[in-house]
C-alpha cells in the first residue's frame, strides 16, 4: 500500500471527529441555551424567593427599625459666636490674645491707647469738684439774699417812722402858720413872719410826700429782696450737696467720662475660644469694627438638614445621637431637639428658586433641625463650628 492510501483514512477519521463539534458550535450560536431546561425552573424559584426574602426583610426593618427613627449625614456644628468689637475709636495698645486661645468670660483681650480718655476723665472729676463747691456758694447767697430781705423790712419800718416825724413836723408848720395868719391882719405879727411861717408849711409838706415815698420804696426794695431770696432757695430747696442738679449732672458726665475709660479695656463678653482676630498693636480701629471672633465651645449645637419627607414625626424635645467625623463612632453624643428652622435653605438662599417655569421638577428640600447637645460630653469631646456630623432622631420618645 502506499503512503498517499494511508493518508486518506487518517483523514477522514480527523472529518468525521469534528463534525459533531462544529454541529455543536453551530446549534449554540443559533440561540441554544447553556442551562439545561431541567436545571432552568429551580433556579427562577430560587431566584424568587431570594427577592421575596430581601422584600420581607426591608420590610421588617422598615416597621421594626427604620420606622423608629430618621438620620442624616447633612449635620454640622453651629454655635452662637461672640463678636468683640470696640465701643470707642482708638489705637490698639496691647493684644493679649490670639487664634485658637482659649478664654474666659471677663478676661481682657486687648486695650485702646485711653490718652484722650485719661483727660477727659480728670476734667470731669475737677467738674464734680467745682459744682459741689458752686452748690456751697449758692447756699450762701440764699443766706445773704435772706439777710437782705429782713434788712428791707426793718428798712420800712425806718421810713414809717421817718413818715410819722414828717406829718408831726408838717402838723407843727399847718398850726403855726394858721396863728400867724390869723394875726396879720391886726399888726401883731409882720409879713415876713407869715412869709416864713407858709414857707415852713410847704417844706414841712414836702417832707412828708418824701417820707410817704421812702415807705414805697422800702416796702419795693423789700419784697425785691424777699423774691430774690426765693429765686436762690428754689435752686437748693429739698436737694444736698450730692442731690442737686448741677452736681447730678457733673456726675453723669464723669460717669460717662469713667465709661470711656473703661471701654478702652476690652474684655471677652463669654467663656470660649478666640478664632477671626483682625487687629495688630499700632492699627487704628474705629467704634463697632470687629476686631476678633470667641466661639462658646462649651455652648454648641447641631443643625440637621432633613428631607421634608422625614420631618413628619419629629417633634421638639425628642432624643436624638449624633456622631463626629472629627472623632469618629467611638464617640457619641447624646441630645435632643430643640426646635425647627422658619424656613429651608432654599427659600433662604440668596437667589431663591423659582418653580413659576414650565421645566419646573420636583426637589425634595430640605429642614434645619437643631439639636442641643450635652455640656458634659462637649467638655469631654470638645466639638467645633463647621465640623460634620451624623444625626439621629429616635422617633419613639414620647415627647
Amino acid at each position: 500500500m502506499s503512503d498517499d492510501a494511508q493518508d486518506q483514512p487518517e483523514a477522514s477519521q480527523d472529518e468525521a471527529g469534528d463534525a459533531p463539534k462544529n454541529a455543536g458550535a453551530g446549534a449554540s450560536g443559533n440561540g441554544g441555551s447553556v442551562i439545561d431546561k431541567g436545571k432552568r425552573k429551580p433556579l427562577l424559584i430560587g431566584l424568587a424567593v431570594v427577592v421575596v426574602v430581601a422584600g420581607l426583610l426591608y420590610l421588617l426593618y422598615d416597621v421594626f427599625i427604620g420606622s423608629r427613627s430618621v438620620s442624616t449625614d447633612n449635620a454640622y456644628v453651629a454655635g452662637e459666636t461672640a463678636e468683640v468689637t470696640p465701643l470707642t475709636a482708638g489705637k490698639v495698645a496691647e493684644v493679649l490674645v490670639t487664634d485658637t486661645q482659649p478664654v474666659r468670660r471677663g478676661q481682657i483681650l486687648f486695650r485702646l491707647d485711653d490718652s484722650d480718655q485719661r483727660i477727659t476723665l480728670a476734667q470731669a472729676q475737677a467738674g464734680l469738684e467745682y459744682a459741689k463747691r458752686r452748690y456751697g456758694q449758692t447756699l450762701a447767697n440764699n443766706s445773704a439774699l435772706g439777710a437782705a430781705a429782713d434788712a428791707s423790712q426793718t428798712e420800712i419800718a425806718a421810713a414809717q417812722a421817718k413818715l410819722l416825724s414828717a406829718q408831726a413836723a408838717l402838723s407843727r408848720a399847718q398850726a403855726d402858720y394858721a396863728r400867724r395868719a390869723a394875726l396879720s391882719g391886726s399888726g401883731a405879727v409882720s409879713a415876713e413872719e407869715v412869709t416864713t411861717a407858709r414857707e415852713a408849711l410847704a417844706s414841712a409838706q414836702a417832707a412828708a410826700r418824701e417820707a410817704q415815698a421812702g415807705i414805697a420804696n422800702a416796702r419795693a426794695s423789700a419784697e425785691s429782696a424777699r423774691r430774690q431770696e426765693e429765686a436762690g432757695r428754689a435752686l437748693t430747696t429739698g436737694t444736698g450737696v450730692e442731690t442737686a442738679p448741677e452736681v447730678l449732672l457733673a456726675k453723669a458726665q464723669l460717669a460717662t467720662a469713667q465709661l470711656a475709660m473703661s471701654r478702652t479695656v476690652i474684655r471677652s463678653p463669654i467663656d470660649g475660644v478666640v478664632a477671626k482676630r483682625t487687629i495688630q498693636v499700632g492699627q487704628k480701629i474705629d467704634a463697632g469694627k470687629p476686631a476678633m471672633m470667641v466661639v462658646p465651645v462649651g455652648q454648641l449645637y447641631v443643625d440637621a438638614n432633613f428631607k421634608e419627607n422625614q420631618l413628619g414625626k419629629v417633634r421638639s424635645g425628642q432624643r436624638a445621637t449624633v456622631t463626629s467625623d472629627f472623632y469618629g463612632d467611638d464617640v457619641v453624643f447624646h441630645g435632643k431637639v430643640i426646635g425647627f428652622a422658619g424656613g429651608t435653605g432654599a427659600a433662604f438662599s440668596l437667589i431663591p428658586a423659582q418653580n413659576a417655569t414650565g421645566n419646573w421638577i420636583k426637589v425634595v428640600q430640605r429642614l434645619p433641625v437643631r439639636i442641643e447637645l450635652d455640656p458634659r460630653e462637649l467638655k469631654e469631646h470638645p466639638l467645633r463650628i463647621g465640623l460634620s456630623m451624623e444625626a439621629e432622631i429616635d422617633l419613639t420618645d414620647s415627647h
